[in-house]
């Protein structure tokens, strides 16, 4: 779950980390009295999930408030790779001495968590380890050891942070290594981490994305959640506690496990369908999840065909098939049913499916047979 800007802060800033004071906006008076209470000179910034803000023109300093309102006036609506600008982020001008880099990721060739520091920030890191490889330093950090402080001295050292602010650099990525340990992050970048004219250290700016699979361990997500990018579709099965990643196509999928989903994503384009979504119910899931699932697909109106490929192993059968009759009686179904069940009690769900076999329910053997007996009836409802 990729953060805007000021999320990232928020999250780094509960860690101790130092932060420039902000406040969001989503109007030009909005940031008007954003800019008021943090106090000028400011910096008016976008707030999307894509990088190049400052070439497209979405980061601009401001003295006043003239110049606020006009600076969020050319910005909220921009588009920036593709991402309308819909917040701001509006912070107090930091006194910029020298800029660096710092990122903290996982490196799973490694099986080890990787950090990255540069003294030159403020500019893609990618071009700089082009350019110079050495001008990147790099450290493996162990995740039972975590970031201690000798490794974290000789990091910075390597990477050409002068003796002056070592110190400070050493406390300040060991508050960053919390941040990305403890808050269930993917990434933690800041570029830049600038050094203020007074010595000091700031994350200038916080590009974090967090792992949402713990988001059941992490209340206070609920509003990073509510801003997520996404279509009704994907709200909808989030809301639901389902895996779910909406797609273009007609024929709705439904399976018990990523790599059964994959599958079948894969079998209906081999012949000549083409998904409308990926959707994994997980393993064990019992009628409830399968209404459920069906009620969120049956809800594009660009599915033409649903198909279920269920592979039993915790998930039974009778569970699965006792899902698709409830759904049939508690939902207005627009799409017919293709189901292929297999695995755990599978004899038993074929049998509850078979007496309820219709125009709106199919059942079939194999995966193949049941892919392209949905491909056909999406072919056949959109023909109409």
């Amino acid at each position: 779950m990729d953060l805007l800007e000021y999320q990232g802060k928020e999250l780094l800033a509960s860690f101790g980390v130092p932060v420039p004071e902000g406040a969001v906006a989503a109007t030009s008076a909005e940031a008007v009295a954003a800019a008021q209470s943090v106090g000028y000179p400011v910096v008016v910034k976008a707030q999307v999930r894509v990088g190049g803000r400052g070439k497209a023109g979405g980061i601009r300093p401001a003295n006043d408030a003239a110049e606020v309102a006009a600076a969020a006036g050319a910005i909220l609506g921009m588009d920036i790779g593709g991402h309308t600008v819909a917040q701001l982020w509006v912070e107090r001008a930091s006194d910029i001495a020298a800029e660096h880099y710092v990122s903290l990721t996982l490196d799973r060739s490694a099986r080890m968590h990787l950090g990255l520091l540069s003294v030159q920030g403020g500019v893609d890191i990618e071009a700089v380890a082009a350019a110079d490889p050495a001008a990147v330093a790099r450290l493996h950090i162990d995740p039972v050891d975590g970031l201690t402080a000798e490794p974290c001295r000789r990091w910075v050292a390597e990477a050409g942070l002068g003796d002056d602010i070592a110190d400070a650099a050493v406390e300040l990525l060991g508050r960053l290594w919390s941040a990305y340990a403890e808050g269930d992050a993917e990434l933690v970048e800041v570029n830049p981490l600038v050094v203020t004219s007074d010595g000091a250290l700031v994350a200038l700016d916080a590009k974090v994305t967090v792992d949402a699979s713990a988001a059941y361990r992490h209340p206070e997500w609920d509003g990073y959640l509510a801003t997520q990018a996404g279509d009704d579709r994907e709200r909808a099965a989030r809301a639901r506690g389902l895996q779910y990643v909406g797609l273009d196509g007609t024929v709705g999928i439904i399976a018990n496990g990523a790599g059964l989903a994959m599958s079948t994503l894969d079998v209906v384009a081999q012949v000549g369908g083409s998904p409308a979504n990926f959707l994994d119910i997980g393993g064990g899931a019992k009628a409830e999840v399968m209404a459920a699932a069906l009620e969120v697909v049956n809800a594009d109106p660009k599915v033409a065909a649903i198909l279920v490929n269920i592979f039993g192993g915790i998930t039974r059968g009778e569970e699965v098939a006792n899902g698709v009759v409830t759904a049939l009686d508690r939902i207005e179904m627009t799409s017919p049913i293709v189901v292929r069940l297999d695995g755990t009690n599978a004899e038993e769900g074929r049998a509850i499916l078979a007496r309820h076999e219709s125009e709106r329910l199919r059942s079939c053997a194999t995966m193949v047979e049941a892919a392209e007996t949905a491909v056909a009836l999406a072919a056949a409802s959109t023909k109409r």
